[in-house]
C-alpha cells in the first residue's frame, strides 16, 4: 500500500519515536531512555493507564515498523526505536519508580537487546513488524522477570 508524503512522514515520526531514532549515535539506547522517561510520566496516573498506554504503543509499533522497513528498504533499520520504547515499558511493568531499579532495568534490557539470548535472536529474523518488535518485547519480558526475582530475593532477606 502506498502512502502519501504526509503518511510517510507520520510513519517515520512514529517508528523513530518522534525522530529519536535518527540521532547519530546509539539510537536504540536513546529509544530505551525515552521509554524510561515515559515510565516516570506514566507513574503519576493509575496502573491501568500504564498498561493501556503500553499496549497501544505495542499495537502502534506493530502497525508502523514493518511499513517503515518497506519505506526505507531495509530490514530492522536502527532508526526504528518504537520497539525499544515499548520493550523498556514492558521491562518496567509492575516496578517501583526507584531510580536504582529503573537503572538496573535499563542496563539489563540493553544487555539483553544487544546479546539477544534465545529466543530473542531468532525472533529478530521474523519478517516485517513482528521481526522488529518481538525481540525487544521478549527482552522486556526477560528483564522484568529478572528484576522480579531480584526484588523478591531482596525483599525476602529483609523479612
Amino acid at each position: 500500500m502506498k502512502f502519501t508524503a504526509f503518511g510517510n512522514f507520520l510513519i517515520k515520526a512514529t517508528g523513530s519515536f518522534f525522530f529519536i531514532g535518527y540521532l547519530p549515535l546509539i539510537p536504540g539506547t536513546f529509544g530505551s531512555l525515552a521509554g524510561v522517561g515515559l515510565f516516570y510520566l506514566l507513574q503519576t496516573g493509575n496502573p491501568e493507564n500504564y498498561f493501556l498506554f503500553t499496549f497501544c504503543l505495542i499495537i502502534l509499533g506493530l502497525f508502523v515498523s514493518g511499513r517503515m522497513e518497506r519505506l526505507l528498504g531495509k530490514k530492522d533499520p536502527s532508526c526504528i526505536v518504537i520497539d525499544e520504547v515499548a520493550g523498556m515499558l514492558v521491562s518496567l511493568s509492575f516496578m517501583p519508580a526507584i531510580p536504582r531499579i529503573v537503572f538496573l532495568a535499563f542496563l539489563i534490557f540493553r544487555i539483553l537487546d544487544t546479546l539477544k539470548p534465545y529466543p530473542i535472536g531468532r525472533l529478530q529474523n521474523l519478517r516485517g513488524s513482528l521481526g522488529v518488535m518481538a525481540d525487544d518485547l521478549i527482552a522486556g519480558i526477560y528483564t522484568n522477570i529478572i528484576l522480579q526475582v531480584i526484588l523478591n530475593l531482596a525483599f525476602s532477606k529483609t523479612v
